[in-house]
């Protein structure tokens, strides 16, 4: 039975039988970390998602199309950082200067995706 979730914050759905496992499972950040305003970036609805062969196939009007691994815990802590919303810190993982390059490409501004960590995995600091 297909589902549908929204993997990506401000980002199009994601149809799928397993779509309800990546719900709001990334965000895009500046590079300090903090959330962007999603009003502020009309055209990430135009961001399309679908999950094929293991990976998140990320595809956009103007843009080749971005593959990243969705299963992947991250146990390396050079990679985890501490974002904040509302001033309340949570951990997350940075998904590296490719993603990055993508997003900050398409939206014309700085920003980083970042995979939200499951509460307890790392304390936030």
């Amino acid at each position: 039975m297909t589902q549908t979730a929204y993997p990506i914050d401000g980002c199009g759905a994601l149809e799928d039988e397993d779509a309800d496992k990546y719900q709001a499972q990334w965000l895009l950040v500046t590079p300090e970390f903090e959330p962007i305003d999603l009003d502020e970036h009309p055209a990430l609805d135009q961001v399309s998602l679908k999950l094929h062969l293991g990976y998140l196939v990320i595809t956009a009007p103007g843009m080749l199309r971005l593959d990243i691994v969705p299963d992947v815990l991250e146990d390396d802590e050079s990679v985890w950082r501490t974002a904040h919303r509302d001033g309340i810190p949570f951990s997350v993982v940075d998904e590296g200067d490719l993603a990055a390059a993508w997003f900050s490409n398409y939206l014309g501004t700085p920003v980083r995706l970042a995979k939200r960590m499951p509460e307890g995995s790392k304390p936030a600091e």
